[in-house]
């Protein structure tokens, strides 16, 4: 077996792609950080018990797992940031207030997303506890569409979706879980024939609600369909889905009532962003009340993620600039000339890198366009020329 192969849907990232991911990260966070949200990095891996807490089955089946060696405790490999970032809210922080937190940082999966994913996301995202009312969620939303802008990469589409719909209904219906993760299913896969089926023996007008469900999904007039076909103990979570598209006016909203990614611990709104050459949501997001409430804090809790890998992937490439190749130092003296030279042109943002004795013909594949050479006792920049 070759030594140097990864696992399958793992790879390493290289020089130009790194470049990208890093300065997109800075710019990205920064963008938060103007907007009142602090930087917190949780751990790479917990005891299971807190990584997984109020996250549902879904996470569980994606989370690597192993035997803590001091404790012999079960210990997981974070699949999901989330879930911790509301535990360092809850736990931690212990703030009365609003709280606003962002991160970025690596997510380890079990199996690839879908075709040609990794299984390494690099998960950027932020979340704001404290505040139950819909100004909270018109806040994450927002800041993600301006996240996506500070990318370049502008959201194409911004489904919005509410799980209270669904819960409701199955509710109504009487359904017992093992029913309700049924439908959810069935719904998740658009599976309309199967759909019917499972759903025969449920009474009107909950059958031909639940049904209408997957067909519900565009712009404005969605709502209005779902009001004429859908039970009135379903109105007070359209009219959310109003006031929210009415506060995003500017913005391109549309609604999947249908969209229930994340069912098991989102509490109300739900949302997934398109963007141009994606074929998946490239964010998704929505309010989870519930997540802190076993770190000993219950409290209403939005947000968003998004995998910064792809988003580099989506977003255009900048021109990398080339470093200057200075030659290898005479002396050690810090008041020699090349020595001062080489200090002003990193202190002005150039990437300055030294010439090791005996790589001539080398220097290009490491990045540098440019040399620093002595013309008439002043140092100058030239093209570097290389055979």
């Amino acid at each position: 077996m070759n030594r140097w192969l990864l696992p399958e849907a793992i790879e390493d990232i290289l020089p130009a792609e790194a470049r990208r991911i890093e300065v997109l990260r800075r710019r990205l966070l920064d963008a938060c950080a103007r907007q009142g949200y602090e930087f917190v990095m949780p751990p790479l891996l917990e005891y299971v018990e807190s990584l997984l807490t109020g996250s549902g089955r879904d996470l569980d089946l994606r989370t690597f797992k192993l035997v803590d060696q001091l404790s012999g405790r079960t210990m997981g490999v974070r699949a999901d940031i989330t879930p911790q970032v509301a535990r360092i809210d809850a736990h931690l922080l212990n703030r009365g207030g609003v709280t606003r937190l962002c991160y970025c940082g690596s997510v380890l999966h079990t199996l690839p997303a879908g075709f040609n994913a990794t299984r390494e996301p690099l998960q950027l995202g932020a979340e704001l506890y404290g505040h139950s009312g819909l100004e909270a969620d018109i806040e994450i939303v927002r800041l993600l569409a301006e996240t996506l802008a500070a990318a370049e990469v502008p959201a194409l589409r911004i489904d919005l979706g509410h799980v209270g719909l669904f819960r409701t209904l199955t509710a109504a219906a009487g359904f017992d879980s093992q029913a309700e993760e049924d439908v959810f299913a069935l719904l998740q896969a658009k599976d309309q024939p199967g759909l019917r089926e499972r759903l025969a023996s449920v009474a009107e007008p909950l059958r031909s609600a639940l049904l209408a469900l997957p067909e519900l999904y565009g712009g404005r007039e969605v709502l209005d369909r779902a009001l004429r076909l859908l039970p009135a103990a379903v109105r007070p979570p359209l009219e959310e889905l109003s006031r929210l598209a009415d506060a995003l006016t500017g913005l391109p909203v549309s609604f999947d009532l249908a969209d229930l990614r994340g069912y098991h611990y989102h509490t109300g709104v739900v949302f997934a962003v398109y963007c141009a050459g994606s074929p998946g949501a490239v964010a998704l997001g929505g309010r989870y009340d519930r997540v802190g409430k076993a770190f000993g804090r219950s409290r209403p809790a939005s947000g968003f993620s998004v995998d910064l890998r792809e988003l580099a992937r989506l977003a255009p490439a900048a021109a990398a600039r080339g470093a200057v190749l200075a030659p290898w130092p005479a002396n050690d003296d810090p008041a020699d000339p090349l020595h001062a030279e080489v200090r002003r042109l990193r202190a002005a943002g150039e990437t300055v890198v030294l010439a090791l004795p005996g790589h001539e013909g080398s220097w290009r594949e490491a990045g540098c366009d440019r040399r620093l050479t002595l013309n008439g006792g002043r140092w100058t920049l030239e093209t570097l020329e290389e055979n």
